[in-house]
């Protein structure tokens, strides 16, 4: 290594930063510590040390997190999204493609506006909107969207302009689908930090999928797509809740641990 290289390595985290990471129940604690401490010094390093020691989501205390390429902005109290939800993204965005020059895009259940954002930098030309009943996860999704897109708060799709309806050609959804029982059981990180409207799906984790599968027919045009993310154990409970008569396709990428349902509305025929 020369002296230049050695100048533009970052020094490496001191060792009392990962252990006191590693104590915390920080799995990843050498990573982490790298990451804070590229990010902070002194006590502004000291606070956000002592917010991820006391078990805030590192993604918030950084005020972003990597996804599917880009860094989306986050921040406390709001719900981070997760590498699984990937699939979901590429998936909108291979639809949103096909429909056309200027497809619309709705993403309801958008927290910080994750899918959106990807289908923004994704699909030049594509007419986006997403939707969210917390108004602290829509603030932060119009700033990951930044002018490209539209957010609305209330829930589901009732804040979303009407004339959109009948004319949406991805309609796409991260809904909360943990059953209600089973949230008590996640990580602190999430039970803890994460708004439980964005966790709880109702007894069986698909209450907020059937509304949302519910209204598909009024706001999907024919020929369009709805899909909505959801777990292995789920899966067969999703797939019951889409339109009846529409075909319906399960993804699955076992690298991101991603499942995806997808309806697709029949085109007209004759």
């Amino acid at each position: 290594m020369t002296s230049a290289d050695a100048a533009a390595s970052p020094a490496p985290p001191p060792d009392a930063l990962v252990r006191r990471l590693r104590a915390a129940g920080c799995v990843f604690a050498e990573d982490e510590a790298a990451l804070l401490t590229a990010a902070a010094t002194g006590p502004v390093l000291e606070d956000l040390v002592a917010r991820r020691v006391a078990g805030e989501p590192l993604e918030t205390v950084l005020g972003w997190v990597a996804f599917a390429g880009l860094r989306l902005a986050v921040g406390p109290g709001v719900f981070v999204p997760r590498r699984r939800t990937e699939l979901l993204a590429r998936t909108a965005a291979t639809l949103a493609r096909a429909a056309g020059p200027a497809p619309v895009v709705v993403e309801a259940c958008c927290g910080v506006a994750p899918v959106a954002t990807f289908v923004a930098h994704d699909v030049p030309g594509a007419v986006l909107h997403a939707a969210d009943l917390d108004p602290a996860a829509t603030a932060w999704a119009a700033r990951n969207l930044a002018g490209r897109g539209s957010v609305w708060t209330g829930d589901l799709l009732d804040p979303v302009p009407p004339d959109l309806r009948g004319r949406v050609d991805v309609l796409v959804a991260n809904a909360p689908y943990v059953p209600h029982d089973a949230v008590a059981t996640m990580p602190p990180e999430a039970r803890e930090h994460e708004p439980h409207v964005a966790l709880d799906g109702g007894p069986d984790g698909v209450d907020v999928q059937r509304r949302l599968l519910a209204a598909a027919p009024a706001w999907v045009r024919p020929g369009g797509h709805v899909l909505v993310e959801t777990s292995r154990a789920q899966v067969t409970l999703t797939r019951a809740a889409c339109p009846p008569g529409w075909p319906v396709e399960v993804l699955r990428d076992d690298d991101v641990d991603g499942t995806v349902v997808v309806a697709h509305r029949p085109p007209p025929t004759g």
